[in-house]
C-alpha cells in the first residue's frame, strides 16, 4: 500500500487550482456556478455508487468507487477551505 499517493492527488489538486488549465475536471468542479454545492453533490453520488457497489458484492466495482469517492471528498474539502492534513491528522489521534 502507498499512503503517499493520497498527498500527490491532494498536491495535484492544489496545482490544478494555482494553474487552471483548460479542461481540467477538478477546475471544473471547483469553479461551478454551484460554488461548493457542485463537489458536495459529487460526494453523495459518489457515496451512492460506492454503497451500491459494496452492497452488490462487485469486488472491482467496489474499489473503483470508494477511489471515486475519496477524490471528491478531497475536492469538497478544498471547496470548503479545509486542509487534508488536517484530516489525516484527526484519524492519528483516533487511532491512538
Amino acid at each position: 500500500m502507498d499512503a503517499g499517493v493520497i498527498a500527490e492527488v491532494w498536491d495535484t489538486i492544489n496545482q490544478r487550482m494555482e494553474e487552471r488549465p483548460e479542461g481540467s475536471y477538478v477546475v471544473s468542479i471547483l469553479t461551478h456556478r454551484k460554488g461548493i454545492d457542485k463537489a458536495l453533490e459529487k460526494v453523495g453520488e459518489e457515496a451512492t455508487e460506492f454503497i451500491l457497489a459494496a452492497k452488490n458484492g462487485s469486488s472491482e466495482r467496489t474499489v473503483e468507487e470508494a477511489a471515486d469517492l475519496l477524490f471528491h471528498i478531497m475536492l469538497a474539502l478544498r471547496a470548503s477551505g479545509e486542509d487534508l492534513g488536517d484530516v489525516l491528522e484527526e484519524l492519528s489521534r483516533r487511532r491512538n
